[in-house]
């Protein structure tokens, strides 16, 4: 009896899959306007869930967006945004401290089974690894697939435009052992899905949590066999539409295991498209710039929510973030959230199961360690702007640069001047989120 009561408290407990991708861009699906990347099994999610038409990561390069997606703060209060570096490598000494609490650690006290697949970025040292972050198991790599140039191999620019796996000596781990260096990455999207769909089908008795994070499409770009030539976009196409592949196994390893009704399923992205690599880079769509700076392309990306039966299907135009999944997560398995320490998470529930608007009503565009902008409703105030990449300074903006993201996404015309107290608004708005926010040490120092 007691056995059956167990079984019957866990099923009520959904499963949870993350599934995270690394610089793809706003437009780069079909079912966010892209008119020559075929991603059917991504364009069914989303008809058949919610498509969120202002979802954001946290940050537009990959270490402080993964940090804040798993941890629910903003990364500058963990210590994991910085000017210099931006993000972990090979040769860093630090990652995210122990004492941050993951949404796996936290869905861990309700009794979930975890897995991290993929690319994990948060520290490659062991005691940053993911097994000590409230992961069960781990398979992946530990950090970007361009990182670790192997001697002989030529300047980057040119290893991305005619890619071979042995340019590039990143490690393929299984927890905390290098299973081998220089792995094919044309194997990696394939391998990932196995792996993941997998974990699927011998924790179907749940509940589970699962966080799929795929190192493409960032650079450099590789694809398996069956997908060479498959799309007129070209191999960056070609990747995308591995990629949804992937999506179509994963959610069929669900229905096949009865668990799908029982399952909320994100797929989002870590930042927006990596727009210096041309053609070898994505589409922000609509929006302006890309990875690595504050206009919408580099922090705006495709936010697809589904449930079978708990989520209604519809467009939502409310604003998300991907530090509410930790709130979000929380409030469906029964967890407390930590209360001694500041969280910038949201629970999404009402918009997701109740047709109710966002929760969200704000959001803030954290460049490294400094805010560069704000948004309130449609409204989104710029109090400072720099290259994505490359040289140029930061250019501060008093009154701020003032957009109406609803009339204008693509950020072209600045109304300040027509609309001087919503600017002083917002520019206050900033200036008591920068008041609030207090920066943890920094975890991104290099040896």
């Amino acid at each position: 009896m007691i056995a059956l009561l167990l079984c019957l408290a866990l099923q009520d407990k959904p499963n949870i899959v993350v599934v995270f991708c690394d610089d793809l861009g706003y437009g780069d699906l079909g079912c966010f306007g892209h008119p020559t990347i075929r991603t059917p099994n991504l364009d069914r999610l989303a008809a058949e869930g919610q498509k969120w038409t202002s979802f954001y990561a946290a940050s537009p390069v990959c270490t402080p967006s993964r940090a804040a997606l798993l941890t629910g703060p903003h990364a500058l209060r963990s210590g994991m945004a910085s000017p210099d570096p931006r993000v972990l490598f090979p040769d860093s000494k630090g990652g995210l401290p122990p004492s941050e609490i993951t949404v796996a650690e936290l869905l861990k006290t309700r009794g979930y089974a975890t897995a991290c697949v993929g690319k994990w970025h948060l520290g490659h040292l062991p005691e940053y690894l993911p097994t000590r972050q409230g992961f069960d198991r781990y398979f992946g790599i530990p950090y970007s697939n361009d990182m670790d140039l192997a001697p002989g191999a030529p300047p980057m620019r040119k290893a991305v435009r005619e890619p071979k796996s042995a340019y590039w000596n990143v490690p393929l781990m299984r927890n905390e052992e290098i299973l081998r260096r220089a792995p094919d990455q044309s194997e990696l999207t394939r391998l990932y899905t196995e792996e993941a769909v997998k974990f699927i089908r011998e924790k179907k008795d749940g509940p589970f949590f699962l966080y799929l994070a795929h190192s493409l499409p960032h650079v450099p770009l590789f694809r398996s066999k069956r997908f060479e030539g498959a799309s007129s976009r070209g191999l960056y196409g070609d990747v995308v539409e591995e990629i949804d592949w992937s999506v179509g196994e994963l959610v069929r390893a669900l229905k096949e295991s009865g668990v799908d009704k029982n399952t909320l399923v994100l797929f989002t992205s870590d930042n927006g498209p990596w727009l210096v690599y041309d053609e070898f880079g994505g589409s922000a769509g609509p929006l302006k710039d890309g990875k690595g700076g504050t206009w919408e392309g580099g922090m705006r990306v495709p936010g697809i929510f589904s449930w079978p039966g708990r989520i209604a299907p519809g467009t939502v135009d409310g604003i998300g973030c991907a530090t509410d999944l930790l709130a979000t997560a929380a409030r469906l398995a029964g967890a407390e959230l930590p209360s001694d320490r500041e969280l910038d998470s949201v629970d999404l529930a009402p918009a997701l199961f109740d047709g109710k608007p966002s929760p969200r009503d704000t959001m803030v565009y954290y460049r490294d360690a400094d805010l560069y902008a704000v948004r309130k409703g449609p409204w989104k105030a710029h109090v400072r702007t720099k290259p994505s990449f490359g040289p140029g300074p930061a250019l501060a903006h008093d009154p701020p640069l003032l957009y109406h993201l609803g009339v204008d996404p693509g950020e072209k015309r600045d109304v300040a001047s027509q609309h001087p107290a919503i600017a002083a608004e917002l520019k206050a708005f900033a200036e008591a989120q920068v008041k609030a926010v207090k920066p943890g040490p920094n975890q991104l120092e290099r040896r």
